[in-house]
């Protein structure tokens, strides 16, 4: 016995029931489950499909597809990394690594001029940070709006455009940073200090411009090595 398209529908409202947000991931466990009630009426023709169904799920525990989405962000969440730091990287290899050295070159020789004046750190650094949380905010009215129109979501997309949930993680060293200048007259003066400053804030910079331009710009190339099905959702 096969499956009907009705019976694969409604295996599709099953997986959105159960908290299942993305098309991929649904995709995946519908496939499964589909399989699975296949083999088990191989096994017991009289078996209906909801009981079929019930007896797959029941193998997933008590926590249900939980574990399933959990697995797949966390490997998601790495390739999404590893996509960062490929780009990243390429800013310490030749041309790039000459405008990485300029750049830090130049701030730290604004920083040695402003006469130990750590505003102009705090001004630079806080608006990476009202940046990085603009694009947050953004990012989250766009899911919203995803929601309310039920159009299909892909896991990977949206950690795409999570930006790695680096914008929170950008306030520590800010905190850092104001501790270090309301004593600038100890600190700045210190060369070595002043250059880890300067190639700090540079990196902290590469980061937020691969994070906010480079991959939104590649997402769909990136989207489609993952989900080949993609171009036929959204093209």
């Amino acid at each position: 016995m096969k499956l009907t398209t009705e019976q694969i529908d409604q295996l599709y409202r099953f997986t959105r029931q159960h908290y299942v947000e993305w098309y991929d991931l649904q995709t995946e466990l519908v496939d499964h489950l589909a399989n699975a009630i296949e083999e088990q009426w191989q096994e017991n023709p009289t078996l209906s499909f909801d009981q079929a169904l019930q007896n797959e799920f029941k193998k997933f525990g008590v926590f249900g597809f939980m574990d399933v989405v959990e697995g797949k962000q966390r490997f998601l969440q790495k390739k999404y990394n590893q996509i960062v730091w490929s780009i990243v990287k390429t800013f310490f290899t030749l041309p790039k690594i000459m405008g990485t050295i300029g750049a830090t070159g130049l701030l730290f020789l604004l920083l040695k001029a402003s006469q130990y004046n750590g505003n102009w750190v705090l001004l630079f650094y806080g608006l990476l940070v009202l940046f990085a949380f603009y694009g947050m905010i953004s990012n989250r009215l766009k899911r919203k709006k995803q929601i309310q129109n039920q159009e299909k979501r892909w896991l990977f997309e949206d950690i795409l455009h999570q930006h790695g949930s680096f914008a929170g993680a950008i306030v520590l060293p800010l905190n850092i940073f104001l501790q270090l200048f309301n004593r600038a007259e100890h600190y700045l003066d210190n060369t070595y200090l002043l250059g880890f400053t300067s190639f700090s804030l540079v990196l902290i910079t590469i980061l937020m411009y691969v994070i906010f331009f480079e991959i939104p710009s590649q997402s769909k190339k990136h989207l489609l090595q993952i989900y080949p099905e993609y171009s036929l959702a959204n093209f």
